[in-house]
């Protein structure tokens, strides 16, 4: 097999097309920010003005992401702008930066009056949220009270458990424990009093499970490329027809640099350091982390 060139790998990770989505956005920006340092300057001419256009693209969106982490992590991609790009490249990115942070404080300001989320029926919200992977289902559920309690509803936890752990929920559910090694077990579930299907999935959420849950970038072995993870699996239509348990394996930002570098670095990946554990486990995509109360 004919190995993929940088330029194209770069543009598999699909960077620019990501940074209009909200939720996508701050790993977009990580991405870009470990491109940067650690790919930049040994990558082509070509794929070096890809990459600028990118982080410029990512600045510019800025005041359209209304969220503390995106501008937490466009001050991240910040950092590594000024500490790698040539200078002319870098006060034009430094420029775009500080417009986009004036502009986002001016909407902060603005009166929100008028603004607001439709009050959907409870049984819309439900229906609407049955489309979402795990991931988004539980962000859904952090927005306010109505959306926490159509996030919470167990058919939608049943069907949830299903797509992540491939049993059939009616005949035999189950639940997946560790053994004390970081292997998971499969256990079957008492059927005979009501199974809370959102605590089943929370209880399984754990140690080398929660690993995976709580990334959003993939490598997978059959497509031979870094993806957006969709309920764990890759999101190629032709990938998930081939074979229904794929081999994907949890990538980390730096990981991302890496592979923009050298794709045969992933033939041997292993993600059971604990630095990459801590990266993908860390900050804002800590699924589990709800607030106390939510209003």
């Amino acid at each position: 097999m004919t190995s993929s060139t940088p330029l194209e790998r770069y543009q598999k990770l699909c960077l620019r097309d990501s940074l209009s989505i909200v939720y996508r956005y701050p790993i977009v920006c990580k991405e870009l920010s470990f491109i940067l340092k650690e790919a930049y300057y040994n990558l082509s001419k070509n794929v070096q003005a890809f990459i600028f256009e990118d982080t410029l693209t990512a600045f510019r969106l800025l005041p359209e992401i209304q969220t503390e982490s995106a501008v937490s992590s466009a001050h991240l991609l910040l950092q590594s702008v000024e500490a790698v790009l040539p200078k002319q490249k870098r006060n034009m990115a430094v420029k775009e930066f500080k417009q986009a942070i004036v502009t986002h404080k001016r909407r902060c300001k603005a009166p929100q009056e008028g603004i607001g989320l439709p009050q959907l029926p409870h049984d819309i919200l439900v229906h609407i949220f049955g489309f979402l992977d795990m991931q988004s289902l539980v962000s859904a559920g952090l927005v306010c009270r109505s959306w926490y309690l159509a996030a919470s509803d167990n058919q939608l936890w049943e069907l949830q458990h299903a797509v992540l752990y491939g049993s059939s929920v009616k005949e035999h559910p189950i639940r997946l424990v560790e053994d004390g090694k970081n292997t998971l077990l499969k256990e079957p579930v008492d059927t005979r009093s009501s199974i809370e299907w959102k605590d089943v999935v929370k209880r399984a959420y754990t140690g080398a499970l929660s690993k995976i849950l709580a990334s959003s970038r993939g490598y997978c072995q059959r497509c031979k490329c870094v993806v957006w993870l969709i309920n764990l699996k890759c999101p190629n239509a032709r990938c998930r027809m081939m074979s229904e348990v794929q081999d994907i394996r949890p990538v980390t930002a730096s990981q991302a640099a890496e592979y923009v570098l050298d794709d045969s670095l992933f033939i041997t990946f292993s993600s059971d350091s604990d630095s990459d554990d801590e990266e993908i486990l860390g900050g804002f995509y800590r699924l589990w982390s709800f607030p106390k109360h939510i209003k």
